[in-house]
Order: C-alpha cells, then sequence, then structure tokens
C-alpha cells in the first residue's frame, strides 16, 4: 500500500527566541525538520509534503525540491494544516504519516512499528504514544479493553484518573489516507482557541466505528518536540548519543562518548580511534585504522585510512592514507595530502596540494601551491602567495629540500631535486638540482657589541633620568 507523509513546518516557533526559523535549527548539524524528513524517507514513503507557513522561502531553500509544498497562510491550527495537503494528497488511496517537524527524535524504526501495527489491525488512524515519568503537560491515551484507544484527553481536561495516566499523544499519526481528509471536513474551530485541531479528527472517526490504534514508542525520548532552546539542547543530547552508539556499534571506538560530538551525516570506518574534545561535523568521512584527537575539529572534511589528526582544524580538506598531521596544525579549504605525508605542530596548509612522503614538520605556511613527492619543507619556511591584491601560486618539485626561514615569493618555481639554502628569500624560479642561496653574506664586527651595549645602557640611564 501506497505510503504518504505530511510534516508540519508552519508554526513560527517564538519560543526560540531566533531569526532562524525554528524547524531550521540544527540538531548534530542537520536541521529538525531535514531529519524528519529523512526518517519517513526511510520508512519507505513514497511522498512528502511539508506544510509551510512562517519562514517558507527559507524553508524550501534549505529542502529544495525533494519535497511538495503546502501553504498554510494563516495558523488555525494542526487540522488546518493538514487540511492544506488536500489538493496534493487528497485523491490517493493509501496511509499517511502525520508527524511534526520539530520531532527530530523520532527513528524510522518507530514508524515502521507505527505502520506495522496500523496495518494489522486495520485501522482507519494509529497514534503514535511515548510513557512518560512526568506527563504534565501532554494529552492522555485512554485505551479500551481490546487496546484500542477510546480516546485522547488533553491536560487540562482530565480527571483525576485521567491525571494518573502516563501514557502520552506523541503528535505523530499515520491515517488511512481518504478516511483522513473526509473527517477533516467535519472538524470545526469551536473551541476557546478557534483552532482546528488534528486530535478531533480521531473522534470524528470513532463516532463512525473506525478502530483507533495506539503504538507504543520504545524510547520515551522521541516524543521530544523542540518549542524552546532547552528542549533544542536536549534534543542535541540525545541525538549525539544516539549517533555515538550507532559509531560504537560499526566498530568505531569513542573514549569518551560524552565529549565527542559526531553530526549526523558523519561517517567513519572500522577501528577508527576518537579521542576526547573531538568535532566531527558536515559531511566529514574518515576510513579505518585513524586516530582521531585528542580535540580535533572536521569540517568537510575527507580523511582516509591509517591516518592520526591531533589537536589539529581540517575544513574541507583532503587527507590521504596514513597521514600524521598535527598537534596545533591547520589544514584550509581546498588542502589535498597524498599519502604517508606529515604536517607538524603549528603548520597552516591552505588551498594545497602536497605529494606523497612530503614533510612541512613545523611552524611553516603554504598556501596556494602544489608541492610534490619526497619533499621537505623546513621550520619558519613560507609560501608568499598575496600581494594584496592577488594570489599566486608556488610549485616545487619532487625530491626538493627547502631549508628554515626560506621565503618563497609567489610566483615561482622550484625544479625537482632542488635545494634552497635556510634563511633564503626566493623570488626567481629554481631549476632541478640546483642550489639557490639568496641572503646577505655574513659580516663579523669585531668587539662591536660592547659598543652596542654601551650606547643602549646610557640611553635607557637617559629615559630614566628625563622621568624621575
Amino acid at each position: 500500500m501506497k505510503t504518504m507523509a505530511i510534516v508540519l513546518a508552519a508554526g513560527q516557533g517564538k519560543r526560540m527566541k531566533s531569526k532562524l526559523y525554528k524547524v531550521l535549527h540544527p540538531v548534530c548539524g542537520k536541521p529538525m525538520v531535514s531529519h524528519v524528513l529523512d526518517t519517513v524517507r526511510a520508512a519507505s514513503c513514497e511522498r512528502a509534503v511539508v506544510i509551510v507557513g512562517h519562514g517558507a522561502e527559507a524553508v524550501q531553500a534549505t529542502l529544495g525540491e525533494s519535497v511538495e509544498y503546502a501553504i498554510q497562510a494563516e495558523q488555525l491550527g494542526t487540522g488546518h494544516a493538514v487540511r492544506q495537503a488536500e489538493r496534493l494528497l487528497g485523491d490517493e488511496e493509501g496511509v499517511t504519516i502525520v508527524i511534526c517537524g520539530d520531532t527530530p527524535l523520532v527513528s524510522t524504526a518507530t514508524i515502521e512499528e507505527m505502520l506495522a501495527l496500523h496495518a494489522k489491525d486495520q485501522a482507519a488512524a494509529t497514534v503514535l504514544t511515548a510513557e512518560l515519568a512526568v506527563p504534565a503537560g501532554y494529552g492522555r491515551i485512554v485505551r479500551g479493553d481490546d487496546g484500542g484507544v477510546l480516546r485522547i484527553v488533553e491536560q487540562k481536561d482530565c480527571s483525576s484518573e485521567e491525571d494518573a495516566i502516563r501514557e502520552i499523544n506523541t503528535g505523530t499519526y499515520c491515517f488511512d489516507n481518504r478516511k483522513l481528509f473526509q473527517a477533516l471536513a467535519e472538524v470545526t474551530n469551536s473551541n476557546a482557541q478557534g483552532e482546528y485541531y488534528l486530535t478531533d479528527v480521531i473522534g470524528i472517526l470513532q463516532r463512525q466505528g473506525e478502530r483507533i490504534a495506539a503504538s507504543l514508542a520504545t524510547d520515551p525520548s522521541e516524543a521530544i518536540g523542540v518549542n524552546d532552546r532547552i528542549a533544542l539542547g536536549e534534543a542535541e543530547k540525545l541525538m549525539r548519543k544516539r549517533i555515538n552508539t550507532r559509531h560504537q556499534v560499526n566498530g568505531v571506538t569513542i573514549i569518551d562518548p560524552d565529549s565527542t560530538y559526531i553530526e549526523a551525516e558523519v561517517v567513519i570506518g572500522a577501528d577508527t580511534v576518537v579521542y576526547p574534545g573531538s568535532v566531527l561535523r558536515g559531511l566529514t568521512t574518515i576510513g579505518s585504522d585513524c586516530v582521531i584527537g585528542p580535540s580535533a575539529d572536521l569540517l568537510d572534511a575527507k580523511v582516509g585510512s591509517g591516518t592520526t589528526i591531533r589537536q589539529t582544524v581540517v575544513e574541507s580538506a583532503e587527507v590521504g592514507d596514513d597521514c600524521s598531521v598535527g598537534p596545533f596544525a591547520y589544514l584550509r579549504p581546498g588542502t589535498k595530502l597524498g599519502r604517508h605525508v606529515k604536517i607538524g605542530d603549528f603548520v597552516e596548509i591552505k588551498n594545497a596540494v602536497i605529494g606523497e612522503h612530503s614533510k612541512v614538520p613545523h611552524l611553516s605556511y603554504v598556501g596556494d601551491a602544489i608541492v610534490g613527492t619526497n619533499v621537505n619543507i623546513g621550520c619558519g619556511a613560507i609560501t608568499a602567495n598575496y600581494d594584496g591584491y592577488n594570489k599566486s601560486k608556488t610549485e616545487i618539485g619532487d625530491n626538493v629540500f627547502i631549508g628554515s626561514n626560506s621565503n618563497l615569493i609567489a610566483p615561482v618555481k622550484v625544479g625537482s631535486g632542488a635545494y634552497v639554502v635556510a634563511g633564503s628569500t626566493i623570488t626567481h624560479d629554481v631549476p632541478d638540482n640546483d642550489v639557490a642561496i639568496a641572503r646577505e653574506r655574513q659580516v663579523n664586527k669585531t668587539g662591536y657589541a660592547d659598543k652596542i651595549r654601551a650606547r643602549a645602557k646610557a640611553k635607557k640611564e637617559r629615559e630614566t633620568k628625563n622621568n624621575s
């Protein structure tokens, strides 16, 4: 049977106190509404309609053309929101999931269980429920002797007996699609808020003699709807634990999961070890048998297998197999490291290709450069790539030795097998296998150091006397 989804994402989210539209707030690096859409798609939904209102353009810009949209120009309740999808889905046969765009913790497994129960019970509607230790603020599920739902009672309307019920309505449902829209046509706004409630559909279907089932979520945290920053932080914490657990199950060692932050789209190979304080973000992919951290910050990074990255920032860069990076290095966008490359402490690489077996061990800057294989770049060497207006390229061939404190003034080429003597400032190309020396000849002035010290001491004494 065809499965569809309606994602409610039209509310403003005033309690977030943010310029960013509520369902676009990220949880573990992904907007909440994107988590929800990924969940229903994984549950084999063939069509997804997102109901947008406030911030519609921002939501559409984020989600693109992967979904259909319906506009709720006025926010007149959940029933009114769902009815906006009637133009798109009203004539369809099948099952429709209705889910809120601010419930990122609902899992695919839970949705699949709800759909299975819905089919098994031949229900017109199935409510996703959860049991909470403190159910205050939620509508209670009152079940009949056969386990079906008799009614959903809002907190303010509960009797003392109903108030003691711990099973609550999560706000996620699945419906027979035709029966959903037929019942919605009968929903009125005869209530204190003047709104059309989706929960009224349950009562209408019951009066028609239809069965209403309830599917109890195994994990009560899936009931969390994010309406403020406190709930956002709680959702982030729970999602992070879920993500870390998934990686651990797949063979990744996470030394301290409570201090390791891995976003939703990150991929990590087996037998990689992640140390505390590490933050892995965006579309980062890491191979197997790596050591990441402590305190590594990777964003949209591509890391090969067998590589170690410690106390380092890697942003939109590629690191090959069996590399060693850090501590305290910075790989900026456009960087590509070949296999067996060493990038040491306090080294910054930007938009540069570093060939296999090359080394930049410490205190260097390499930007807008192509570096060959088996190159050694000494301490304090830099490529001067920017003249205040334009970026220029430095090219270094294979088997080159760049001495410490050398300046390579781009555009410049150093040929294969060449040797740049320490302290040189290179402004012209160096041919293959040449030795380049570009520095003043040393001159020693005998005994002149005493004269310099005496002059400096006299100056200080005059300044001290003048200030007294």
